[in-house]
């Protein structure tokens, strides 16, 4: 029998570990794209996490992935933090395959005065590529979408956390971490939510918590939102303030949602998340507290796209791009290293590109319940 001729495969005995990609999808996600296929699919929501340099990944994912939003016809929230945010913006511009590929070579070949750079520059470093990846009329692209309704979060620091350099910000951060331990609903006493939107964006997904402000995008606070989202504490610069917005300072997004929680009111439609795991780590900070990742729960309306575990075992180190590759490795080889991760993502792109044109629109998935 072929290996995509049943179209629920049982939870846990899917083929698709044996294939370059993994696909979860909750019950009323699998029961529409069975019925609609993944074009006329309503997709309503697409997230992006934070990871930095684990989104080259799905690099060339996302290149097959834009003319599938592309052809939808609802309006789309594109729900980002940090590098997610970036991903997202590049979706939005009028040659979003372009644009990613922009993205794709200036982060792979980014570099630095020196082995430790300042977190100034790393600011202005990433200012440049993302000036590069978006083009002269990204800005545009991204604020006037008709269909694409950016949510750019970010994380403003309040009380003891508004530190914005030296020991002062390593106190604030060290405090926050220690609460966070005891309960994630006390880092609201030192971070709340911003969430930077497309003007037609009546509500953020999954933002119900943190004191979650709603900030309209325009052309003098994008890329300051864009570079806050990803401004890692002590590696980068903080943005102190942004137009529009209340006094900062803003820092990546990820340190409230990281690969967001997901809980709450679900959203209409589907929600359509390549992401670079199946599981879910709601906040920065829990990333050392392993009994807050949520291992391959899928939401009923959730679509999870991600490499499976056989195609992470196959790559360099046995890994995906991290952050830890600048400290442990010479430029010369971590760029060596990202290129073969660049190269294995076509295969991620080729094997997405089969399903989503194929016979069989749940060939390989996961239907988790």
């Amino acid at each position: 029998m072929d290996k995509c001729a049943k179209n629920f495969p049982k939870r846990g005995t899917t083929d698709s570990m044996q294939e370059p990609l993994s696909i979860y999808m909750g019950r009323k996600a699998a029961d529409t794209i069975r019925e609609q296929g993944w074009r006329a699919a309503p997709f309503r929501t697409l997230i992006g996490a934070s990871g930095g340099p684990k989104w080259l990944i799905l690099s060339a994912l996302d290149q097959v992935l834009a003319p599938l939003l592309a052809d939808g016809v609802q309006p789309l929230t594109l729900l980002g933090s940090s590098i997610g945010t970036w991903r997202h913006a590049c979706l939005s511009t009028t040659n979003p395959s372009a644009a990613i590929k922009r993205l794709q070579q200036a982060y792979l070949y980014q570099a630095y005065s020196c082995a430790k750079p300042s977190p100034q520059e790393v600011s202005r470093v990433a200012e440049s590529m993302l000036c590069e990846a978006l083009g002269p009329e990204g800005l545009q692209n991204v604020i006037h979408h008709p269909r694409f309704f950016n949510a750019i979060i970010t994380a403003r620091a309040v009380g003891v956390a508004r530190a914005q350099h030296g020991l002062p910000l390593i106190a604030g951060m060290a405090t926050a971490t220690l609460a966070n331990t005891l309960t994630r609903r006390a880092l609201a006493k030192f971070f709340e939510r911003v969430a930077f939107c497309h003007g037609a964006l009546n509500t953020v997904p999954f933002a119900a918590d943190f004191n979650t402000q709603k900030i309209a995008l325009t052309e003098t606070n994008l890329i300051p939102a864009l570079k806050a989202s990803g401004a890692i504490p002590l590696l980068m610069q903080c943005e102190p303030d942004i137009d529009g917005a209340p006094p900062g300072p803003y820092w990546d997004g990820g340190i409230i949602d990281y690969h967001f929680s997901l809980e709450g009111k679900q959203t209409e439609g589907l929600i359509l998340y390549p992401h670079f795991r199946p599981q879910l780590t709601p906040g920065w900070f829990d990333k050392m507290l392993p009994w807050r990742t949520m291992p391959k729960t899928v939401i009923d309306n959730l679509v999870l796209i991600c490499p499976s575990e056989r195609f992470l075992a196959a790559l360099p180190h046995g890994k995906i791009p991290d952050r830890g590759d600048f400290r442990m490795m010479k430029a010369e080889d971590r760029i060596a290293y990202w290129e073969v991760c660049v190269a294995e993502s076509r295969r991620l792109a080729e094997a997405f590109h089969e399903v989503i044109n194929g016979d069989n629109p749940l060939c390989g998935v996961t239907v988790v319940e």
